[in-house]
């Protein structure tokens, strides 16, 4: 485990209360009304310069330097899910049907943790640093709108840290890599149409189910003889639906799915098969298939200069090398920007019963754990400013 500075200590039941606050009125995307004013308000009660309406709901606290020759930037997301929280909790949600179930709200009180300890330590503070509360990870995506309003020059950011709660992870360990560590995602749907029939003369229709199974089988060869090996990538088609009753050809039948990859190359390569798979089929079925791809949020890819002082500053032995995980993150938009680095913050504690995963209507943690996160914001901050002596 990290250890953890006095001084710090001393501020952990605000910390905590600040996550118990946060946790109690999670919002959606671009909804954090609530939340942004809460952040808002802990900003300028740390002697922080705000500003508000950023991206519509998300706030950017700034911190002027002793020096103010490097500009850095950490960022919590702020949005929840529309889950049920089941937890029980005391503190548990008081918006029906929203919760954190994300752990945003440790990330926000990680931040605003951090806030308050550089807040009382000023004059050992050489670099400027921006606090950046983002909206909408979970869904359609903030950190673009935000870097899209111009933040990075205006604040003259030279690089960006992020941080995300982890049950795959032991509570207060730290995992990263360099290079790739989540990937990039898009989504496609797929119409089908086909000719409907009555189901006891199937030779006189075009069965869009069918129509539907084999192109499903067919994009299954994708990954596995299209794809190199050593690429990861993964096609999921999770949705599907057609017909209108069970002796009737389906006329219409509607796909729906995911594409993850680490690669632009790899990502694009999945697509240009999945149009031609589909133009074969439906000239070879009689029938029309149209696909409409959305592209989704970047590959998070960590910058290898930042990975190394990271280990350093925490210690090799509180630090693990995670495998690169499939799921998704848009803070790679900033990374597309300036010199990134994402890492995950363990809270898997099997013995105290906090395993559930991401998005569970169960997760939590012990809230020992945002000590650990702000502590390793810290302990970076510390190393790269005497290393930039």
């Amino acid at each position: 485990m990290i250890k953890i500075e006095e001084e710090l200590l001393a501020l952990k039941e605000e910390i905590i209360q600040t996550r118990r606050m946060l946790h109690q009125i999670p919002e959606g995307g671009f909804e954090e009304y609530k939340t942004s004013a809460f952040v808002a308000g802990k900003l300028r009660e740390y002697g922080i310069e705000v500003y508000e309406g950023i991206a519509k709901t998300g706030v950017i606290g700034y911190f002027k330097g002793t020096v103010g020759d490097q500009t850095i930037a950490f960022r919590a997301d702020m949005d929840a899910l529309s889950v049920e929280e089941k937890t029980n909790l005391p503190f548990q949600s008081i918006h029906k049907g929203m919760m954190h179930a994300c752990g945003h709200d440790a990330h926000m009180a990680i931040l605003l943790g951090f806030a308050k300890y550089l807040s009382e330590n000023r004059e050992k503070v050489k670099w400027n640093v921006v606090f950046l509360f983002q909206p909408a990870e979970e869904g359609p995506g903030g950190a673009a709108p935000m870097i899209e309003e111009g933040i990075i020059s205006k604040f003259q950011i030279d690089k960006v840290m992020g941080l995300h709660v982890f049950p795959e992870v032991p509570e207060g360990k730290l995992a990263c890599r360099p290079g790739p560590l989540m990937a990039q995602t898009g989504e496609f749907d797929i119409k089908i149409t086909a000719q409907s029939g009555h189901g006891a003369i199937p030779h006189k229709a075009i069965d869009g189910v069918v129509v539907a199974a084999n192109l499903i089988m067919a994009y299954q060869s994708i990954i596995s003889r299209n794809i190199d090996p050593v690429e990861g990538a993964v096609l999921t088609i999770g949705k599907m639906w057609g017909g209108e009753r069970r002796n009737i050809i389906a006329g219409e039948v509607v796909l729906e799915g995911t594409i993850r990859a680490f690669s632009e190359e790899t990502f694009r390569r999945i697509q240009h098969r999945m149009k031609e798979i589909a133009d074969g089929m439906a000239l070879s079925y009689q029938c029309r298939i149209e696909i409409i791809f959305r592209d989704m949020y970047p590959a998070v890819w960590n910058h290898e200069e930042m990975y190394k002082q990271l280990k350093a500053a925490v210690g090799e032995e509180n630090m693990d090398m995670i495998a690169p995980q499939m799921i998704a993150e848009d803070f790679s938009y900033f990374q597309k920007k300036v010199p990134g680095l994402f890492f995950f913050l363990g809270t898997r504690n099997e013995a105290a019963g906090y395993v559930h995963p991401l998005h569970s209507c169960y997760f939590s943690f012990h809230e020992d754990i945002l000590l650990t996160g702000i502590q390793a914001y810290v302990n970076y901050m510390k190393l790269v400013e005497a290393m930039e002596a």
